[in-house]
């Protein structure tokens, strides 16, 4: 809940301060394909989902006690992303999880509770994620600038009103694909554990 209400506004805020969709369309739009990513990649690939949950390990002998210490990693996450909603921090309740649900595991049974090839992964695409969308972001908006130089406003507005809107569905659902596999990851976690 607390990832759909802090994220899930990225994908909508363009389309909604330039009035290409109103607010109730927008918000319609983002909850329909947040969802669609979230049921379409779980469906096609779940290895997002299996690695959160393969990140650490609660050891099996005791269960309750694991279980408990999960839900208290997801309980500090619910209120790190409400204190920095509220004082205006900008987090990523992914991380959060990530660094939740590890000092849980850590508190719960030490460093070697920590699978390092899973963490590998994920900070491997985090490296890789971070390069590529700053590069791709350049090179796009240079290629749009090239490409948009000499046409005329009424036609870019046009165009680019009905590119908001589809970007804007593209990126709820790409929210729903990747977050909404994270936090699934952590509750068959919590079902492993219970």
């Amino acid at each position: 809940f607390v990832n759909g209400w802090t994220d899930a506004p990225n994908a909508i805020a363009t389309v909604i301060s330039t009035r290409v969709m109103s607010p109730s369309a927008a918000v319609r739009m983002a909850v329909i394909f947040n969802f669609l990513g979230a049921f379409a990649m779980t469906m096609v690939n779940s290895k997002v989902a299996a690695t959160i949950s393969n990140m650490v390990s609660f050891g099996s002998d005791e269960n309750h006690l694991a279980l408990i210490v999960l839900a208290a990693a997801m309980f500090a996450i619910v209120l790190w992303a409400v204190a920095a909603w509220y004082f205006g921090i900008p987090t990523s309740e992914s991380h959060a999880l990530i660094a939740g649900v590890t000092g849980g595991a850590i508190a719960f049974g030490g460093f070697s509770a920590v699978n390092m090839n899973e963490w590998k992964k994920v900070l491997i695409g985090l490296v890789i994620s971070s390069a590529l969308g700053f590069a791709a972001g350049y090179f796009t908006s240079k290629l749009i600038e090239l490409l948009f130089r000499r046409v005329k406003r009424m036609t870019a507005n046009k165009f680019f009103g009905m590119a908001q809107a589809f970007g804007g569905a593209a990126m709820a659902f790409m929210h729903g694909a990747q977050d909404g596999q994270k936090f699934m990851g952590t509750f068959l976690l919590g079902i492993f554990l219970y």
